[in-house]
This record gives C-alpha cells, structure tokens and sequence, in this order.
C-alpha cells in the first residue's frame, strides 16, 4: 500500500502530471521539458527526482543530456489498483 500512495502523491502535482502527459508521446531531457512547461529546469528536475523515487520514469544517458521516459507499466499499475477499488 505505501507504494502505491508514493505513486499516487508522485502524479498527484499538475505539474508531475504534465511531465508525464509530454513523456507518454516522447522521451525529453530536462531543457527541453522546461521549455515546452515554461518553468525552470532546476524544478523539471525536482519533479523527475520525484517521479523516479516513485519509479514511474527513468532517466537514459544519450550524450551529454539524460532524456526521461514513462514506466508505462507502472502507471498502469496504478490504474489497475484504483480500478480494483471499486469493484
């Protein structure tokens, strides 16, 4: 259960929930997540922070940038789980 509430808090923030939206359709590294939300990359990378403790991202060191991808598997995870809730 303390995994799952992680997961939920993790997405619970609008904009941990954008970086994932933007992430489903293409990995991007932390400028160009900052650009397209318009915040600062020091609070992109804040919200990855979280977002990978939570596992639902993972980070891949292309170059000099690290480009981030959803753990798709692990946001299913959790619709499952909150499906299940109400069966």
């Amino acid at each position: 259960m303390g995994d799952f509430l992680l997961k939920l808090r993790a997405i619970a923030d609008q904009s941990r929930l954008n970086i994932i939206r933007l992430l489903l359709d293409k990995d991007f590294c932390v400028k160009a997540l900052a650009s397209k939300l318009e915040i600062s990359e020091s609070a992109v990378s804040q919200h990855l922070k979280i977002l990978r403790e939570a596992e639902l991202v993972l980070g891949e060191k292309k170059g000099y940038f690290v480009h981030y991808r959803v753990r798709e598997e692990k946001i299913l995870a959790v619709a499952d789980f909150i499906e299940g809730l109400v069966k």
